[in-house]
This record gives structure tokens, sequence and C-alpha cells, in this order.
């Protein structure tokens, strides 16, 4: 077998212009060419396929969906910080709002070698059912967090999509709505128009998040949402929509957005408009609890968001590959959990800046302690987390014919599995995901 020359840059660009890998550097390339090559050769020399070798490096790609969101960038930055302290590598790659694109980046990496698991943070859902079956045979982990096809489950592929994630949107976004309306009528004595800029159309997570936004306007009938437009969770197209939206209603006091880069936008659209954030109108996000998003509350321009603390996000995601990577198997109601939010205002965001923002050299976490392979006995998820409830989750959303809810989901719920693995993360959660990281000394 021929061996490339990998110190070539004509040759590395060339490839990666061939098989459209952006979002990939040429260094993470030729590492896991260089580990694909060797995995390739041993397989070949024992007989066997190469998709059914496991990536002997351990390397955990975050696969996201656009640089165009700070979320997504803090996340990748926690996946790298986190698998520094776990002693494993890392990469990423950008699906430019594009699944299909990311599938593309997914069967690249994976073909190359040297990957072990994969955090999955998609565009939409249509790429999950591939990848999730692609994973099974090529036997790297896949994490997934937000984008699903409702009513698909790490239990309907193999045990390699070992997790489904997400915060529990629809309370998180009910809480900053009630806020929200609570906050106005204390300003004003009154009710008055809301507008409201939505996520990604039928996005599981808008769907979530809007649910939970209707259903808070029912306790305060002085108030109605006039209108709303999608702000396809970035500040562009959240700040365009602002725009449409104030245009249409002049009059109204207060926006509802479905994530922090729309909130963002909508501070802008209001300033272009002569108003001020904060005062003319009010505003609230229903995620993520982005580093900008606390810096608006404390400039306040931005009532609340639900901080689901996207350095958490890449943490825990991070570390649970890195356990079923190294032989921890989860329990089945361990497949699919929430992780905790938290409604971050004026009163709590300066704990939220000391530790995430302005806290120099000094991790959030101590990302060790979270994983169950190195403490098996005294690991801290430092948040809460509870096992998800489907029905939940995906109320309202019609199930494909002939589905069935998966056994050893139900049997947990049956025989108390379920509740006993709720009892057992609360009990190990010791470090408050709101109060001072456990690496600040003193």
């Amino acid at each position: 077998m021929r061996i490339p020359d990998l110190s070539d840059k004509k040759l590395i660009d060339r490839h990666l212009d061939r098989l459209d890998t952006r979002g990939v550097s040429r260094r993470d390339f030729v590492q896991l060419v260089t580990a694909g090559v060797a995995v390739g050769a041993a397989a070949r020399t024992l007989g066997l396929p190469t998709a059914a070798i496991a990536a002997p490096s351990g390397k955990i790609a975050y696969m996201y969906f656009s640089s165009r969101l700070q979320y997504c960038l803090t996340v990748k930055k926690s996946v790298e910080d986190t698998t520094a302290a776990l002693k494993i590598g890392s990469t990423s790659a950008d699906a430019e709002l594009n699944s299909e694109h990311q599938l593309d980046q997914y069967e690249q990496l994976a073909a190359a070698g040297g990957l072990g698991g994969v955090i999955l943070n998609a565009p939409d859902g249509s790429n999950i059912k591939r990848i999730a079956k692609l994973a099974g045979q090529n036997k790297t982990w896949v994490a997934n967090v937000w984008a699903t096809e409702p009513w698909f489950t790490p239990f309907d592929a193999s045990e390699y999509y070992t997790y489904y994630a997400d915060p529990d949107d629809y309370h998180a976004a009910f809480e900053v709505t009630t806020k929200l309306l609570t906050e106005i009528k204390k300003k004003t004595g009154k009710g008055g128009k809301i507008i409201g800029l939505t996520g990604i159309p039928g996005f599981i997570t808008d769907l979530l998040r809007t649910r939970g936004r209707n259903d808070a306007f029912k306790a305060f009938p002085e108030f109605t949402l006039v209108d709303d437009l999608p702000g396809n969770f970035n500040m562009e197209d959240g700040n365009k929509a602002a725009q449409d939206l104030l245009t249409r209603h002049p009059d109204a006091v207060g926006i509802y957005a479905a994530n922090d880069e729309e909130a963002a936008g909508a501070i802008a659209a209001l300033k272009t408009a002569g108003l001020k954030a904060g005062d003319d109108v009010l505003i609230v996000s229903a995620g993520d609890g982005n580093p900008e998003a606390a810096s608006a509350i404390k400039r306040g321009q931005l009532v609340a968001t639900a901080a689901n603390v996207p350095q958490f996000m890449g943490a825990m995601m991070t570390t649970r590959l890195y356990d079923v990577m190294n032989g921890w198997q989860p329990r089945a109601p361990e497949r699919m959990m929430h992780w905790g939010s938290k409604m971050m205002t004026l009163d709590n965001v300066d704990t939220y800046l000391e530790r995430y923002v302005n806290n120099g050299d000094v991790a959030p976490f101590d990302y060790r302690l979270m994983s169950k392979v190195l403490h098996p006995k005294d690991w801290d998820p430092q948040d809460l987390m509870t096992p998800l409830d489907m029905d939940v989750e995906w109320q309202g959303i019609k199930k494909p014919a002939n589905w069935e809810y998966p056994k050893a989901y139900m049997d947990a719920r049956q025989n108390g599995q379920s509740q006993a693995v709720a009892d057992e993360y609360k009990a190990h959660y010791k470090i408050d995901m709101f109060g001072p990281s456990p690496m600040k000394k003193g």
C-alpha cells in the first residue's frame, strides 16, 4: 500500500477541497488520515472490514451546526478544555447550517479513522438516523444534543448511539415568559402587545420552547401575543425578524426571543428603531446563557435568559463519550436525559459572569469529577440531571405508524429504575452549577 506524503500542504488541501471538509483543519485531517491508514492496514491483515475496527486514538469530534452561533463556539472551547483535562484528542467541524453537509463530514471523519466519539449538535434532526446507523457500523460513539426526529431514540439504533440529551426547554421558556409578563405588569401596571422571535421552524427545541411560551400567556389575559416570526436561532435573522415585527407593531411592549442570539438581534433592532431595550421594550430569551447574554442582563438590556450553560453542555457530553469509550455502560434511563437550566436575571448574573466569563484560567468545572470511570463512587454531574420523559418531550407530535415504546425504556419506568436514577443523580449533584467554580482556590 502506497502512503502519500502527508507533509505536502498542496496535496492535503487538494483532498480537503475534493472531500468538501469545511470546518476540519489541515492538522486534524492529517492526524485522522495517519491513524486511518494504520487502522485500515491492520484490519486488512486480520481479514476484518475497516468499519468494524474501533478507533485507536479515541479522539472526540464536536460537530456543530454553525459558527455563526456564539453558543456553538463556547461549547467548542468547552469540549477542547474537557478533552485536555481527560488527556484525549479532539477536533470540530462546522456544518454551516446544513445537515447533509454535516453527514458528509461525519462520514469523512469516520472513514479516516482515529475517531472514538462524536458530539452531534445538528442543524435539524434529518441526519440522526443515518449517523446513528453508521456509528453502529463504524463502532464510534454518538452523543446527540437537541436536534432529533421525534420518537426516534437511542434504543431504536445500536448501543453506539449512547445518548440523547437536552435541557427542559418547555419549562425554561414558560419561566422566562412568565418573568417577562410579570416585569412589564410591574413596570407599567397594565398589559399590552408582545411580539415573538421563534427558532428554526419544525426544530424540536423550538416546538418545546414555543409551547412553553404559549402556555405562560394563559395566566396573563391582559397580554396578547400579537405576532411572531422565525429568527432561526441566529442574530442576523433575529434582527431582521425583530425589525419587521416592530414595523408592524410599533406599540409592542415586550419581545420573546427563542434564544440569546435572537435576543441580541432584537436589542439591535430596537436601537435602530430609536428605542431602548430594557426601558421602552423588555426582552427575554428562552436560552441559552451565552456570555453576551449575561453581559446584556448586567447592562439592563435583557430581563432574563434560560441559562443552560454552553460550557456545561460541552463538558457533560464529552465526559459521557469518554466514559463509554472506556467501558462504562449506561442504564436505560441514562441514555435519554435532561440537564438543568436556570433562569438568569440581574439577581444572579454576577455569579455567572465570575465563573463562566471573567474566570481567566480558572476552569468552570472539575471535568474529571464528571467521569464515572475516573470517579466511580464520588462522581458529580455538577448540574441536576434527570431521565427524559418521551411523552412530555414530544407531546402533541404524532407518533410514526406502528411505533412502540422501547422495551428497555418502559421496563425502567415500570420497575422503578428511572426514579432510582433520578434520585442517584440528585444525590451526586454537589457542586452547584450557579455557584463558585470548584477549581477556584480558596
